[in-house]
């Protein structure tokens, strides 16, 4: 069960604030000790209660003493640089929650004006706004379009990009089919010639050298050559 949240106020009834002192008093002293056994580290502690005549210290009297006389021998910028009394608390406390308070108003207006916009859009009629309110709206329409002409801009881009990549594309690969058309039919003719002429291209040799048989010469009246070898 989540514990319940404290009401941080003066307790009024006496016996109920005693009983809160005397318990608080006792948790904060252990968490002291905790706090120089866990880090090592030099901690007291000066409580004074309301109906005592001598104030509680701890780990002593004496050990209190020392650990003071140790600090005000400090210097004063090393004192004062984490020191905060408790004004300068309430300050900042107060400096953030001005802070949070002007945040949540900005989003408040936001969201006012967000939905001024969306009942125009659905037909609201704009006569009775105020000059506060015009000028807010029109602020958000304003940038609600430049936000629309950034992503159209930007899909544009794109497009033409993607565009200019895939007619590339298409002019090497038109450029490249001519070629390697003439070399696929010259390859072809090639291959019907030796099946035609198996003898013509035999190599004879003996009495230690070699006699290369002259290979007949292709009839240059191929229709097909003249395209890429006109000979006329």
């Amino acid at each position: 069960m989540a514990r319940k949240k404290v009401n941080l106020a003066w307790i009024a009834n006496d016996s109920t604030r005693r009983a809160t002192f005397k318990k608080r008093k006792k948790g904060l002293m252990k968490k002291v000790s905790e706090l120089a056994t866990l880090c090592n580290v030099k901690a007291c502690m000066i409580i004074y209660g309301p109906q005592e005549h001598q104030p509680e210290a701890w780990p002593s009297a004496q050990e209190a003493a020392r650990l003071l006389e140790r600090f005000k021998s400090m210097p004063e910028m090393e004192k004062s640089r984490k020191m905060m009394d408790q004004e300068g608390f309430l300050r900042q406390r107060a400096a953030k929650l001005q802070e949070q308070l002007r945040r949540q108003e900005r989003d408040n207006r936001e969201l006012e004006v967000s939905l001024l916009m969306h009942q125009a859009v659905a037909g609201r009629s704009l006569y009775d706004v105020n000059v506060e309110d015009a000028t807010s709206l029109a602020w958000m329409v304003d940038s609600k379009l430049k936000s629309v002409q950034d992503r159209i801009n930007q899909q544009t881009t794109q497009l033409a990009l993607r565009s200019a990549a895939e007619a590339s594309g298409t002019a090497q690969i038109t450029a490249k089919n001519p070629m390697e058309m003439a070399m696929d039919s010259l390859q072809r003719q090639n291959w019907l010639l030796d099946a035609m002429h198996p003898s013509e291209n035999l190599v004879f040799g003996g009495g230690g050298g070699e006699e290369i048989m002259p290979i007949s010469c292709v009839e240059h009246n191929s229709s097909w050559l003249d395209l890429y070898f006109p000979f006329n």
